[in-house]
This record gives structure tokens, sequence and C-alpha cells, in this order.
């Protein structure tokens, strides 16, 4: 977030106080207000005539003509960061900026969640980031909303074809900071290339009450998918860990955990197909634990051959949780 636009202090210090209630971390700031940085655990960027410095490097660039354009396209390639300001924002510079990047990082400062919404889809790609530039709590906040939400994750639904009681084993329950709505989950399989929409508890029922922040992921040898499009085992995550909420739409959303809980309980495997090719995940045995569905969702207790629920297929496999064109076959 810019924190460097007004000439008055106690001004720039209130919009950095401003972004970091919202959830905000990183500002620019001007030279001498490094002292801000007792105001919270935050990172500082400092510009200094448009040079950037401290926790990133790069420069802070305004398009308000192609001249303007000219010079920032020069610099890609070569700065590790621009930040591009475009005054009444127009597309063309952003979409003709990020074809020559290379590997210079674009990010692009907004004044609105719509702002955002556009700089996401510029291209197909989008910028690599945003910079809110703003005075509103309620734009700052709608800001990050739409910068942590993303749709087209493009699940798909495969059919049940069995469900078996296997042995007892070390299962995971993620906690997290965020409330969960039905239908919200985690992408969790024992198979990189099908990875089931597992509900949080978000919903009650006659014996224990609803815990919408908890997802009961599975067991420990499961991957998850994270937010970077990576995967992970559950017995890697932490407390502070970033991880994805996905929808059943396919829409994403980041939250952080709070408390992982490894704890020996019965388990079961789910066996489900898709386009002939055979997936698993196992779960905890227990009437809470549930597949989200196109429709609903339904509890491992009462899943049967058959029933459809939603996953996500990912070609190739998986080399230290990144995604590899090669064919491995995990059984």
């Amino acid at each position: 977030m810019r924190a460097d636009v007004s000439d008055d202090i106690e001004t720039r210090k209130k919009r950095l106080i401003s972004g970091l209630e919202c959830g905000i971390d990183t500002f620019i700031v001007r030279p001498g207000d490094e002292v801000f940085s007792s105001l919270g655990k935050v990172r500082l960027i400092v510009n200094s005539d448009g040079v950037l410095s401290g926790d990133a490097k790069g420069m802070l660039i305004r398009i308000a003509s192609p001249k303007d354009q000219t010079k920032a396209m020069e610099l890609c390639g070569k700065e590790d960061v621009i930040v591009v300001s475009a005054g009444d924002w127009s597309v063309i510079p952003f979409e003709n900026l990020i074809a020559a990047s290379g590997r210079t990082k674009i990010l692009a400062c907004v004044s609105s969640a719509e702002d955002a919404r556009l700089c996401r889809d510029i291209l197909e790609k989008g910028t690599d980031g945003i910079v809110a530039d703003t005075d509103s709590d309620e734009e700052i906040k709608e800001i990050i909303k739409d910068v942590r939400t993303v749709s087209g994750l493009g699940l798909t639904a495969a059919k049940v074809v069995s469900v078996k009681n296997i042995q007892t084993g070390d299962r995971i329950c993620i906690d997290t900071c965020s409330t969960m709505a039905p239908g919200e989950g985690m992408l969790i399989g024992s198979q990189s290339s099908c990875l089931f929409l597992v509900q949080s508890e978000s919903e009650e029922n006659g014996y224990v009450a609803a815990r919408p922040f908890r997802v009961n992921a599975g067991a420990v040898h499961a991957y998850i998918m994270m937010p970077d499009g990576k995967t992970r085992y559950l017995s890697e995550l932490r407390a502070g860990d970033d991880v994805m909420i996905v929808g059943r739409d396919g829409g994403t959303r980041v939250t952080s955990i709070g408390r992982c809980k490894e704890e020996v309980r019965p388990m079961l495997m789910v066996s489900a197909v898709r386009d002939g090719t055979e997936y698993t995940t196992i779960l905890q045995n227990a009437e809470t634990v549930k597949l989200v569905t196109p429709q609903g969702s339904v509890s491992v207790s009462d899943l049967k051959k058959g029933d459809e629920v939603l996953v996500l297929i990912d070609e190739g496999g998986r080399h230290f949780g990144m995604a590899v064109s090669e064919k491995i076959k995990e059984i």
C-alpha cells in the first residue's frame, strides 16, 4: 500500500495505520518515515524520487503519456519490480508492460476493487500484484477481499465406487483464522492428480456444534493444495501458514492456520472414478467429515457407491510440491 503520497507526515501515518488495521503489512513510504516500523510488524519500501529500496528494490513510475510508457518499458528486464501508477487508469500500458516484463514484476496502483479486478484479468495473466492507493477503509477492505478471491479452479464431479473402513491412523484437523460456509473447504487427496473438496465443519448435526473454522482434512500423508498452486503434505502444516479455502464454484480465498491437530482416529478410504481413472483419499470415519457435492455435501458415514463428489483433476505429477510434466502413477 502507498503511504507516501501526502506531504503531511500525520496523514501518511494515518494511512499506514488504516492499511495495517485492514490487514496490509507492506507499505511504500518516504525517506525518514522508517520510524513507522514501530507501529506494528510491517515491511517498509522507501520511495526516493521513484527509486524503491528496503524490502523491495525497483522503480515507481507514473504513466500519464506515451513517453512515460516508453520509459517504463525500457526498465522491463532490468529492474526487479516496477510499481506503476496510471492516473486515470488505462489498460493498454499495463498490457504492454506485462507482455514485455520478462523477469520484472509489474505491480499496479489501484484505488478501487474494480481496478484490482481489472488488473487480475489483463492479458489473462494479470499484474504480479497490486498496491492500494486510497484513503477509504472500505475500498481497502474490498481491494484485499478481491485480491484474495480467485474464481475458476475448474472443479469437476467424480463418481464414488467404494467407501472402505481401514485401520486407525494419524489424522490432521486444520483450524483456521477464518470462518467458512457450507460448500467451502480444502482440496485434499492421496494423489496429487486428484484432490477432493473436503468441507469445513460448518454444518451442525444433532451431536456436536458447528466449527466453521475447521477442516477435518484427513490422514497425515495426504496432499493439500496451497495458495501458490503447489501441494504440501498435511503433516507439514503449522500454525501461521497460509492455506487456501475453496468453494463449490471453484472460487478461492486465502486464510492463515491457527492450529493443526494430529490425533489417532478410525479412518476410511474413499475411492472415486473420473474419466476411467480411480482416485482415493483417506479421511476420518466420522459423520462430521463431509465431501462437497455439486448440489450440497455428504457425510462420509452416508457416502455410497454412485454418489458424485467434487474434485480437482491435475495432469502430470508433483516434485517437492511443484507440478511437473511427467507421468507419475500413484496407487
